[in-house]
């Protein structure tokens, strides 16, 4: 390996990848994503890049381990029984595989994440 190796996300130029969740997931507002995904790994299961989100609200379910930094807006995380984590620029957090619940942005929301996606979810 190389320094060319190295992914440095302020240099990357990596394309953008714009979404929605699934119709049957979205619970309020028209919550638009992009997606930098600067970094996959070569066995598939290991991801890092920038996420963005418009305000909105949808259903959550976890199959990834994320690790996640808020760097601009606000959103709240709630799981299956209602409870709530507002999450701001600043924070820092993992969402466990299995997690199930909503995300709600409400305020155009940026973050870092780095996923590792698992093949079984108790793991």
């Amino acid at each position: 390996m190389t320094i060319q190796t190295i992914v440095d996300f302020s240099e990357a130029g990596t394309p953008a990848e714009r979404y929605r969740p699934a119709p049957e997931k979205i619970l309020k507002g028209d919550p638009q994503q992009t997606v930098y995904n600067h970094y996959n790994s070569p066995c598939e299961q290991f991801n890092a890049g920038v996420w963005e989100g418009e305000p909105g609200q949808w259903q959550v379910s976890y199959t990834e381990h994320e690790y996640c930094e808020i760097v601009h807006g606000v959103s709240v995380l709630r799981d299956e029984n209602g409870q709530a984590k507002t999450l701001r620029a600043g924070d820092r957090f993992v969402i466990p595989a299995g997690f199930k619940g909503t995300w709600e942005v409400l305020e155009t929301c940026r973050k870092i994440y780095v996923i590792f996606e698992t093949m079984d979810i108790n793991k």
